[in-house]
């Protein structure tokens, strides 16, 4: 089973294991022999020298290679069937998995102070200390609350619904009306009973699992649950909080010019007394539930003459009769193109593709790799459309990620940090230009867009891409004022609120009461899901499309390129996967692309034409929406 907390909801059962805490870890040596203690501490199993915190690490390798794996499969039935009895085993092994997790995160922290450690020892003690996602207190009955908490809070997001007209509407179902409805008041409707609905019943059980989890987290000698979160990224959690505002200080100009277009044409769309020409978005005309993607609204956002881009993916799919299974076939095709194996029998047997009409599920795509080695699949609520279209090749990108480290040992088993692992399937769908659409028989060449027709791809692409830029920083950085203690309780949704505002520019379409809880109706809040990863991802996704687009040769615009079929590529993307997370972050990404720093610039020169375009467009528009 991957480490859940990168690709399922139950984060509070399983270790996170996306990289090391604080420093990356070194092989320590010691300019003279280290004596042996004369007694172990009473709570270890192994002495504290260099040869017991290796058993120890074994021990635990072993003991949890076993138990993911059952634990895996509880969860699975979890989110596939949602009913008390499996919202129980999976909280049983939940509470199992965390526990053991609390006590030997605790014991790794004595044996990380070891004099004489080799690399991986280190290294695996100290992926062990903070790769808790939610910690539990030792106290008795701790974790076995903090599971029950975390369970019921995924299981009430599976069973939410909103409602439109006085009938309930699922939340698979809602999404899809929030993206094509184009009556405000509908849309209003939808946005208010799912956020009412979904969000509010959850206040209390979330504020009461911060406390515990918090409570853990100090056990652990982190400040806070925030802090150890921001500790898993071979650096200091302040260093990782300077990065994290330096990615998005080098994006934020495009998002402010994207920004203030889109706001333009939504008022012009909808007038005045909807959407006005000045201040801050509405959030529920952005034809996503949590104004976090705004793709859905292209058509009304499309540049004249340029907008229309000579096809409709949506469209191709229906006509050409592709159904559900095989849009994901299109999706491991692309990976097989580069020379990587297929998926085995067992992922098309296992995984869920098309939502059950007898049961609740989660309907939020996932992927799994349930014993560790090749169990793979996916669980989608597919529709066939554009957007799911491209979300299969990003989830296809966790199952190959799982696949290529495989061999790695248990702690080993992830990304180089989890922002590595939403960025592999997203760089990939960066490549799902028209010239791929072409040559998987899509779309016919002589309906590829012309060159003046890039200003329309390129505001597609932003739509989504940049658009989601704030949303995806601001997610974390509310979760790290409730865990710090500087957003309590009776602030949780002024705060999420004034968020949105402060970073997106976006409002809600209703004033919100103080009962209200926001941040419950976006999954990875009740799901426990660290959101730090997905800005991460989309800043890495284009770095890692520049270097294959550089590897395969490609001369043209970079938003045209295309890989797909490009062995080399395969080859070297594949030997980065194979590290998982055996090496600091800056090794994997400096294995690909040749550099070892994160940065913003390729996704900057990826937008550059549409940036100057926006620009010339809001030429005497009061951007901006602070007064």
């Amino acid at each position: 089973m991957k480490r859940l907390s990168a690709t399922i909801s139950l984060a509070a059962l399983a270790l996170a294991g996306c990289t090391t805490a604080s420093d990356a870890p070194v092989a320590r040596a010691s300019a003279e022999p280290v004596p042996e203690p004369l007694l172990a501490d009473a709570d270890l199993e192994h002495p504290l020298t260099p040869a017991g915190a290796k058993a120890f690490v074994e021990e635990v390798e072993a003991e949890f290679l076993e138990l993911s794996d059952i634990a895996g499969r509880a969860a699975w039935i979890n989110s596939t069937y949602i009913l008390d009895d499996s919202d129980r085993l999976s909280a049983y092994f939940g509470t199992i998995f965390t526990e053991k997790g609390v006590e030997y995160a605790s014991k790794a922290a004595k044996y990380a102070e070891v004099e004489g450690l080799d690399y991986d020892t280190a290294r695996k003690l100290d992926i062990l200390r903070g790769s808790l996602t939610l910690a539990a207190p030792s106290r008795d009955g701790a974790a076995k609350e903090l599971n029950e908490i975390a369970t019921k809070l995924q299981s009430m997001y599976g069973k939410g619904k909103a409602e439109l007209d006085g009938k309930e509407v699922p939340g698979v179902d809602a999404e899809e009306m929030m993206a094509t409805l184009r009556d405000p008041a509908k849309l209003k409707q939808l946005w208010t009973s799912w956020h009412d609905n979904v969000g509010k019943p959850m206040k209390d059980d979330y504020a009461r699992m911060v406390a515990i989890a918090n409570e853990g987290a100090r056990e652990l000698g982190y400040a806070d649950t925030g802090n150890m979160w921001r500790s898993q990224y071979d650096m200091t959690p302040q260093e990782f909080s300077a990065m994290y505002d330096r990615l998005w200080a080098e994006t934020k100009p495009l998002y402010d010019d994207l920004h203030c277009y889109v706001r333009s044409e939504l008022n012009e769309f909808y007038g005045d007394d909807v959407q006005p020409a000045n201040g801050p978005i509405r959030a529920d005309l952005l034809g996503n539930m949590w104004a976090q993607e705004w793709g859905a609204i292209y058509d009304i956002v499309a540049p004249e003459g340029a907008g229309d881009l000579g096809y409709n993916l949506t469209d191709l799919l229906i006509a050409n009769d592709v159904d559900e299974v095989e849009m994901v076939r299109i999706g491991e095709r692309f990976y097989t193109s580069l020379g990587l194996d297929p998926l085995p029998e067992s992922f098309w047997e296992k995984s869920q593709f098309i939502k059950p009409q007898d049961r609740e599920v989660v309907c939020h795509a996932s992927a799994w790799n349930v014993d560790n080695v090749d169990d793979l699949r996916i669980k989608m609520c597919i529709k066939r459309n554009e957007a799911d279209f491209v979300t299969i090749h990003h989830e296809l990108g966790h199952n190959y990620y799982q696949r290529a480290y495989n061999q790695q040992p248990y702690l080993y088993l992830n990304g180089a940090n989890d922002g590595f692992h939403e960025a592999i399937g997203d760089f990939v769908a960066l490549s799902v230009t028209p010239e791929y659409l072409v040559q998987i028989g899509l779309l016919d060449a002589d309906k590829v867009p012309s060159a003046d027709k890039d200003i329309g791809l390129l505001l597609s692409q932003a739509m989504d891409k940049v658009a989601f830029l704030p949303f995806g920083l601001l997610v974390d950085k509310w979760r790290w004022g409730v865990f710090d203690g500087s957003t309590p309780p009776a602030q949780y949704n002024d705060s999420w609120v004034g968020l949105k505002q402060q970073y997106q520019g976006i409002v809600p379409p209703v004033p919100r009461g103080p009962d209200a809880f926001d941040p419950g109706a976006k999954y990875h809040i009740p799901g426990n899901t660290p959101y730090a990863r997905y800005f991460l991802a989309r800043i890495l996704q284009f770095q890692f499309y520049k270097a294959a687009c550089d590897m395969a040769g490609w001369d043209g615009p970079l938003h045209r390129c295309s890989f797909y079929g490009n062995k080399e590529v395969g080859q070297r993307l594949n030997a980065m996967l194979e590290m998982g997370a055996s090496k600091p972050w800056p090794d994997a990404l400096e294995s690909f692309t040749g550099t070892r720093q994160m940065t913003a610039k390729p996704m900057v020169e990826y937008f550059a034409p549409l940036h100057t375009w926006l620009k010339e467009q809001n030429q005497g528009k009061n951007c901006g929406w602070n007064s």
